[in-house]
């Protein structure tokens, strides 16, 4: 019934390879401010502002937003606190956490999240 994707290294570098993965945050960074990324965008470390993502928006385990979100497609593994808004689906992992509402076409809840 539900379909969860991982995504693996080798992809991410494919997708850092042709332009659509434009921006990491990294495990340990801490952003304060609104972000506005064309492409793709992964955080790891934290953000505190409003992210805008052209694509997809994932937050990895280590990553924490505070503050609304507006992309085509997200994935939680980490920690939002804050409104989610996916034109087209938003997908919460294992001990992913959110609070705050989430507005999309496609939810999909992974066992334990």
């Amino acid at each position: 019934m539900w379909e969860v994707k991982h995504v693996k290294l080798g992809e991410i570098e494919d997708m850092k390879s042709n332009g659509s993965l434009n921006t990491i945050i990294g495990k340990g960074s801490n952003i304060t401010g609104d972000l506005d990324v064309q492409g793709s965008i992964r955080i790891d470390g934290s953000v505190k502002g409003e992210v805008r993502c052209s694509e997809m928006l994932t937050v990895g385990s280590t990553g924490r937003i505070e503050g609304s979100m507006r992309t085509k497609q997200f994935i939680l593994l980490g920690t939002v606190r804050g409104n989610i808004t996916a034109s087209e689906k938003a997908e919460l992992h294992t001990k992913s956490v959110v609070e705050g509402d989430i507005q999309t076409k496609s939810l999909i809840v992974e066992s334990g999240a």
